[in-house]
């Protein structure tokens, strides 16, 4: 065998070799996510955080809107006295932010108004817990219960660490991401943004 054939039958191994760990990588990425957003670790907080999502006008999305039930339910069962709901203005020209939406949501459910608390800057993730953890330290918040989907929930709890919130997860029961092909887009953007954060951390 020659020179050449050998360099290259060589590399093809390495390249291989590399593809099974980037893969087997990859798979253990995405079950560490389905593992947290599976677990339930709700106890008693001082405030539960409803992150946001997309809101219609003054209707919330399906998927906003099992993060607001699921929320009221954790607060009815005890759980914490405060809810804070997160999400800015979704768009140009829009009436409501998303956490108006959810407070008018949950005060239409007999919510009190003086448990509600609501931010109306956030258009991300980070930016939800980074307004959330401002209403925190103005009402000297300190254990909070994070509720949303279970594929985002991972991605939650590692932005409420870099941020010091103290945080315990508790994912929707429910979810409009059901679909093999839904759950498997939503699972993908997660292992994206995982990485994404892994690589800008500390920028």
């Amino acid at each position: 065998m020659s020179r050449r054939r050998r360099s290259r039958r060589g590399l093809l191994g390495w390249a291989w070799r590399l593809g099974v760990i980037a893969l087997l990588w990859l798979l253990g990425v995405a079950g560490w996510i389905v593992w947290v957003g599976d677990r339930d670790q709700a106890a008693p907080a001082d405030a539960i955080i409803v992150l946001g999502a997309a809101a219609y006008d003054a209707k919330p999305s399906p998927v906003f809107e099992e993060r607001i039930r699921h929320g009221l339910d954790l607060y009815r069962r005890g759980y914490a006295p405060v809810l804070i709901f997160t999400g800015g203005y979704g768009g140009a020209g829009a009436r409501f932010a998303e956490s108006q939406v959810a407070r008018r949501y949950a005060l239409r459910q007999q919510v009190p108004e003086e448990a509600i608390l609501i931010e109306t800057e956030s258009r991300t993730t980070r930016q939800n817990l980074e307004q959330a953890r401002a209403l925190m330290r103005q009402h000297d918040l300190h254990r909070v219960i994070v509720v949303s989907d279970p594929l985002h929930m991972a991605r939650a709890l590692r932005l409420c660490s870099e941020l010091g919130i103290d945080a315990r997860a508790s994912s929707t029961p429910s979810t409009r991401f059901r679909s093999f092909q839904t759950r498997w887009r939503f699972l993908a953007q997660e292992i994206y943004f995982f990485h994404r954060d892994l690589v800008l951390r500390g920028r």
